[in-house]
């Protein structure tokens, strides 16, 4: 891996873009997406908010952050696009990245002008949840991949690894299943606390019970079965691939099994705030491995199993 000036910024960028995602499992955690009101991208009303409660607080500096991600990956996409010649695969990241900013900004402020924050319930929340995070993940990919090829990664060949880009493919799909599921769940926690894990499981097991109560137990079901399969794939790549590509495998075997682990202790201490905010942080490190790690299989034949 080379490393530049701009593939630094790259891979910086990436990294601010995990501090807003963070920030904002720590906003819908706390229920504080309603306190900027519903105005966007004012904040009630305001360009800076005088004298704010601790919620407008929370959600105004997530939404500092977000306008930060914008500007990082607009001078990104600026930057690269003068530094890298028509045709270039960094070219395509960055397209790619750049859309998919600017949909990630549209979607945060529909949640805002729609009122799909705070204690809002219903379906249409709870989908716009699972859509958010699914461009969030698209995002993180992107980002993932512009710095990977700005650091030395080859181009990908899907002509020539059709097989692997199926298997692999898959495996990305569950990954982004787990996490829009795990969207779902997260809010269903928020709005429905629980004292006891017994008392969580009464509730699951009531015919009447709230859609998102309903919907928590697909979860774990979902990130049990993408991750095996993600497991077999490892071992399946891991014999006969090169040693640049053992260790990303590696990498992404041990966040596999990390992330199960945290899933498990979030459902026995009743989804507490710092570990959703852990459990989604080591969500996105996987997912950002997965993707970097099929590159890396996907570059020539010669490095498939």
């Amino acid at each position: 891996m080379k490393l530049t000036k701009f593939s630094k910024f790259a891979w910086g960028v990436l990294g601010w873009n995990l501090l807003v995602i963070v920030w904002g499992a720590y906003v819908r955690a706390t229920g504080s997406g309603a306190g900027c009101g519903r105005h966007w991208p004012k904040c009630n009303g305001e360009i800076i908010p005088r004298n704010p409660a601790l919620d407008t607080q929370i959600e105004y500096m997530h939404r500092l952050l977000s306008a930060g991600a914008l500007m990082l990956v607009g001078i990104l996409v600026f930057w690269g696009w003068r530094m890298y010649q028509k045709g270039a695969i960094v070219r395509k990241g960055l397209a790619v990245s750049g859309i998919l900013i600017i949909a990630e900004a549209l979607l945060g402020a529909g949640l805002v002008l729609l009122q799909l924050v705070g204690h809002n319930d219903t379906a249409d929340r709870a989908v716009a949840m699972a859509l958010h995070l699914a461009n969030t993940f698209l995002l993180l990919g992107a980002l993932s991949l512009t710095a990977y090829w700005a650091s030395g990664g080859k181009n990908i060949s899907i002509k020539n690894n059709r097989q692997q880009a199926v298997l692999l493919g898959i495996g990305l799909l569950g990954i982004m299943l787990i996490g829009m599921s795990g969207a779902v769940t997260a809010l269903g926690d928020t709005l429905f606390p629980v004292k006891t894990l017994a008392e969580g499981l009464h509730q699951d097991s009531q015919p009447n019970a709230h859609f998102l109560i309903r919907l928590r137990v697909y979860h774990p079901v979902i990130a049990v079965s993408a991750s095996v399969y993600t497991l077999y794939l490892i071992r399946y790549y891991f014999k006969n691939a090169q040693a640049t590509i053992k260790r990303s495998l590696l990498a992404l075997g041990t966040l596999t099994i990390i992330q199960l682990a945290a899933g498990m202790i979030n459902l026995l201490l009743l989804a507490p705030i710092p570990m959703q905010i852990i459990h989604l942080f080591l969500a996105d490190l996987v997912w950002i491995t997965y993707v970097i790690s099929s590159a890396a299989i996907l570059t020539t034949p010669t490095a498939t199993a």
